[in-house]
């Protein structure tokens, strides 16, 4: 009998997750896959989206300017409570901790729809670092039937919480099977990620660093002294930085103000996920307070630096690929500096191991999804 799997997402991050369970559903008869795209990030959505041949069954299409959480998390109830019930999933999958992946577990749950948790018991233990994403992932592990859990040590925060050790799984995660899936397909088909030729051209022989910034938690002085690191670095005639420029205006603002014109800094647009995959390998650091940065940096051999007080990722900072750097000014300049003078402490972060995962979880993940009975 074949099951109706209801695939929810509505942010890029989620797209770069979600893509590798779509495609590997769609692959097995087993299931009749649908897809529901909430456009929480319209743009970046889009861009993964086409990249990765996905024509959603369903768009919301929520994305409003300054919309608050409250808000956006009542359209998201509503609008994902009338797509299950016109295609009556048997269960819902979704991802992370956006809020449309919590909207869209309590919406299921509403119906008494089974929730399946993809990259679940993530916890950092601190309901405001990051947020509101610590919370959203608490009501979806308190929700959910199955959860995915990239590692061994995210199995051990559901365990701690008291979820059934039978509803855990350990699958690594998708993030990594979707970089390969890039990688392989960059390397076949060149052209979806020249458009960085001219920034190569233009920092030719000069050290790259990629920057990431995007944290509501950071919103204000966090983002001002992140900025005012960046420029500092800047002043070093060794090294550019590419920043590609989160579209939210509280980020956009703040580092075009403090960052616009200088020479050795690139603020660029949102990149499609072939022209960040790019970037990553043409980076010598990456500077991010971005979550999947930490999962992929390290599956290229590239040191991160963590502008955050805590990560719901420890296996980076504990396998010494990643490195919490916090918000302040100088302790930024500091690291950042470190990495590029001494060659050892380069070296110690630069190792290619992945704590992640091995390119196979959504393989993993399907047929967890098959034998549910």
């Amino acid at each position: 009998m074949t099951q109706t799997i209801l695939v929810v997402f509505g942010t890029r991050p989620e797209a770069i997750k979600m893509f590798p369970v779509v495609h590997a559903l769609a692959a097995d008869p087993r299931f009749r896959v649908v897809t529901c795209v909430s456009a929480q990030h319209r743009g970046m959505l889009d861009q993964v989206l086409t990249i990765a041949g996905i024509v959603p069954n369903h768009d919301l299409d929520l994305m409003k300017p300054d919309q608050t959480l409250d808000g956006l998390t009542a359209a998201l109830l509503t609008g994902l409570g009338g797509v299950m019930d016109a295609e009556k999933p048997d269960w819902v999958v979704v991802q992370g901790d956006t809020a449309t992946a919590m909207a869209g577990a309590l919406a299921a749950y509403y119906r008494k729809i089974p929730v399946a948790h993809v990259e679940a018991g993530l916890r950092s233990h601190n309901i405001y670092h990051p947020w509101p994403e610590e919370v959203n992932r608490k009501i979806i592990g308190t929700i959910a039937a199955l959860h995915f859990a990239p590692t061994e040590t995210s199995a051990a925060a559901l365990r701690a919480e008291n979820v059934s050790a039978d509803a855990i799984h350990v699958t690594g995660n998708t993030v990594i099977d979707a970089l390969q899936w890039v990688s392989a397909k960059i390397e076949a088909e060149p052209a979806l990620a020249e458009g960085l030729a001219d920034l190569e051209e233009r920092f030719a022989g000069k050290r790259i660093i990629g920057v990431t910034s995007h944290r509501r938690e950071n919103f204000g002085g966090g983002l001002e002294a992140i900025a005012e690191a960046i420029r500092q670095i800047a002043e070093r005639p060794d090294v550019a930085l590419i920043f590609p420029v989160h579209p939210n205006p509280n980020v956009r603002k703040v580092m075009e103000g403090a960052l616009g014109g200088l020479a050795n800094v690139a603020l660029i647009e949102p990149l499609d996920y072939p022209h960040f995959a790019r970037l990553l390998s043409l980076a010598e650091i990456m500077l991010t307070d971005s979550g999947g940065v930490q999962e992929e940096a390290p599956a290229l051999g590239k040191p991160v630096l963590v502008m955050r007080e805590t990560t719901e990722r420890p296996e980076g900072v504990e396998a010494g690929t990643a490195r919490l750097v916090g918000t302040e000014t100088a302790r930024i300049v500091s690291e950042i500096f470190t990495l590029l003078d001494d060659k050892a402490a380069y070296s110690a972060m630069a190792r290619a191991h992945n704590p992640f995962g091995d390119g196979h979880a959504a393989r993993r993940i399907v047929e967890l999804l098959g034998n549910v009975r």
